[in-house]
């Protein structure tokens, strides 16, 4: 299925008003929606990784400061 939007001349609103419209189709039919098999593989590996003291979680406060201090690192 080839949908084309015209993406160049939609306004950032309706661009976002299409986006919304696509997530809440998607969210109402959420649970009929099967997570592909590569997706179930990868959680499955970070669990792992987590129960062997592989990995381990971070508040996710301190993980935004972090992405953000990142991000302004790559700006300047």
């Amino acid at each position: 299925m080839g949908l084309a939007l015209p993406l160049e001349t939609m306004s950032i609103e309706e661009k976002i008003e299409t986006m919304e419209l696509i997530w809440n189709e998607l969210c109402y039919r959420a649970k009929s929606i099967e997570s592909p098999q590569w997706h179930k593989e990868v959680l499955s590996k970070r669990e792992e990784d987590v129960k062997n003291g592989n990995e381990e979680f971070i508040d996710w406060e301190i993980a935004k400061k972090d992405i953000k201090s990142r991000l302004s690192k790559t700006k300047g």
